[in-house]
């Protein structure tokens, strides 16, 4: 079955170039040429998405916020923005990776097939592991706490996966930066900590403890 990818632009010619492009290379393509409509075709279930930040309705940080406690596909930014406070913006917002206008096609296509096999072997694992009251089914990329699911935003879990998956072992934010964004992220490892401070937060609802440990001075560790 053909991989679903959804563009969407507000500059028609880039959206028709890309949908040749990506419709020639195989995937099932879907196009939206504002938020509002990105909204309605995210219902389409895509496997990845190509999201424009300007946009004349709802920006694409906007449409990527709605839409990312819901799903955990790849987001991949295109904007001429290329201020690295934009860019930090972005990834805060749940994007996967970040695209600077004009860009090369094969380039785009070659960052795409990437995120996708990066997907495709996080769904062929087939794990759960328990702590106390917590299960983790990463196949699903669910957790639990007291039979009560857990809403994680996508880089939330990733974090969460590379931490439990590694319990005892000690990651600065630099380290867990290159791991969950990859050492192409082009942000600022600050924003782990944030990530970190709202999964704790969500954590506490149901829980005293504490799972995600600080090490003063190093950095991170799992407290299963």
């Amino acid at each position: 079955m053909s991989k679903k990818i959804l563009l969407v632009d507000d500059e028609k010619g880039i959206v028709t170039m890309m949908k040749y492009y990506f419709e020639m290379s195989g995937y099932s393509v879907y196009t939206a040429c504002s938020g509002n409509e990105a909204l309605q075709k995210v219902a389409h279930n895509p496997d990845i998405i190509l999201l424009d930040i300007n946009m004349p309705d709802i920006d694409g940080l906007t449409v990527c916020q709605h839409i990312r406690e819901h799903i955990s596909c790849p987001i991949l930014f295109l904007t001429a923005r290329i201020a690295t406070s934009d860019k930090i913006n972005g990834f805060r917002a749940g994007a996967d990776d970040y695209i600077v206008k004009p860009f090369d096609l094969d380039e785009l296509g070659a960052r795409v097939a990437a995120h996708l096999r990066r997907e495709n072997r996080r769904q062929e694992q087939s794990v759960v592991r328990f702590f106390g009251d917590m299960v983790i089914d990463y196949s699903k990329r669910q957790v639990t706490i007291k039979e009560s699911i857990i809403s994680l935003s996508k880089k939330e879990f990733d974090i969460v996966e590379l931490l439990s998956m590694n319990a005892g072992q000690v990651f600065d934010r630099e380290r867990i930066y290159d791991l969950v964004w990859g050492l192409d992220g082009d942000g600022n490892s600050g924003t782990i900590m944030e990530h970190i401070r709202k999964t704790r937060a969500k954590f506490a609802t149901l829980s005293l403890h504490s799972y995600i440990e600080t090490v003063w001075g190093v950095g991170y560790k799992w407290n299963g």
